[in-house]
């Protein structure tokens, strides 16, 4: 009996010392097999309530946790690279990263993020990236819309995506091509609908105030990710707010005179200065976007993330860690924001200097912070209306995805104290 009891305590041992004397290593340099993935393998670790330490610059921002079985068996399941290390190497890596004259820096992640997209809950004849990867990279995540945010459930919230979404009440700019299409009238009478039964007469009134509710959530500490279209006419729904921007095809009556004049820059989080397209039948909002067609070939159409100091800059090096600094350009309703028109104080993360044009772009508001990327679909160059979803078991190391997910992981950042 006590011979059986010492076997079963050795085993005890055994295994305590093996979840606790040895690290789980989780590359993300080009040894990693599935990058996407193992964003989702963090998520679910912070999700069983066990600390993450992100490895900022090294092997293009490793994670490292306690090697538990549990989590073992999950890197497999999901097909996702790691490696066992010693307690010994552990610490010598954490030395490394310390040392003050690498750009590394170790940044702990203690709890996963509650996430919301805002989509509507109709179909329409178009995906979104964001979602994708969320469901690829196995990310839990709720689906908000008007109502909902309307109703003030944002605040439950940590992290915030707008889906592709036109906030100046003028469906898209979809006018020109689609007008006749079912879906584009569906839409209309739906939004119509919906505006109406929350209490407004405009479609452009009802948007006005999700962008408001939007905006309260950032400043009270909310973390807000946008792309694609979400990204300008979100500021132009609050530079505009006392205005009327629509046309009679979009609320049944016209404009406010010279409403170009008469932009409110003080409101918005990340343009000024800027100009909206008056044309209703041009698919574009204003001159925040680089116009298409691209003024380079498809093959040189590509952005470069800036390098920051991890130790004194950890916020922008947390959303560019990557495995590639070059970054395949792609393009979307917005595809770029011409630099001329981004605000003093923004942080510009991705640009093509030679087009003068930014892709990923971050700033603070209130408590909270933003981040807008530029562009659709980073692995379909040209995403048009009623194309498949980009299948991402194809792109499993997508670079242009990654980024995304940096912006998912941010907000379980233990804050550190500012140095000075």
């Amino acid at each position: 009996m006590f011979k059986k009891f010492l076997l079963l305590f050795v085993v005890f041992l055994t295994l305590t010392f093996r979840s606790y004397a040895s690290y789980l290593l989780i590359p993300m340099d080009s040894e990693q097999k599935n990058h996407l993935k193992a964003y989702g393998i963090t998520y679910w670790t912070l999700k069983n309530d066990v600390e993450v330490s992100w490895l900022l610059n090294y092997r293009g921002g490793s994670f490292m946790m306690k090697n538990i079985k549990a989590i073992e068996n999950e890197c497999l399941v999901r097909g996702v690279s790691y490696e066992v290390i010693a307690d010994a190497k552990a610490t010598a890596i954490l030395q490394e990263i310390a040392n003050p004259e690498v750009n590394m820096d170790e940044v702990k992640l203690e709890k996963a993020p509650k996430v919301a997209v805002y989509s509507p809950k109709s179909k329409l004849p178009w995906d979104d990236a964001v979602t994708l990867v969320l469901t690829y990279a196995e990310i839990p995540y709720d689906v908000v819309y008007d109502e909902e945010v309307l109703q003030g459930k944002l605040p439950i919230y940590d992290w915030l995506h707008l889906h592709h979404e036109d906030f100046t009440g003028q469906y898209g700019k979809f006018y020109a091509m689609y007008r006749h299409t079912a879906w584009y009238q569906d839409d209309q009478r739906l939004s119509e609908a919906t505006a109406a039964k929350l209490g407004f007469k405009k479609v452009s009134q009802l948007k006005l105030a999700v962008a408001q509710k939007i905006r309260d959530f950032t400043l009270g500490g909310g973390f807000l990710f946008a792309m694609c279209s979400a990204t300008d006419s979100y500021d132009i729904a609050l530079s505009a707010q006392s205005l009327d921007i629509c046309e009679s095809m979009f609320d049944g009556d016209g404009t406010t005179p010279n409403y170009n004049s008469k932009l409110d820059f003080s409101q918005t989080f990340a343009f000024s200065n800027f100009t909206l397209v008056t044309n209703p039948l041009e698919y574009e909002f204003s001159n925040i976007d680089i116009k298409v067609p691209r003024a380079v070939p498809q093959k040189n159409d590509l952005f470069v993330l800036f390098d920051f100091s991890a130790k004194w800059d950890p916020v922008p090096s947390m959303l560019c860690q990557n495995h590639e600094t070059i970054i395949k350009g792609f393009m979307g309703q917005t595809t770029a924001f011409n630099k001329n028109i981004i605000k003093p104080g923004v942080l510009v993360m991705g640009d093509n200097k030679s087009m003068n044009e930014a892709r990923y772009i971050h700033g603070e508001f209130g408590k909270g912070t933003w981040t807008f990327y530029g562009g659709h679909d980073p692995e379909d160059y040209q995403h048009f209306v009623g194309d498949p979803p980009t299948d991402l078991s194809l792109h499993p190391n997508s670079p242009g995805y990654r980024l995304i997910l940096n912006n998912i992981l941010f907000p379980a950042a233990k804050k550190k104290k500012q140095k000075t």
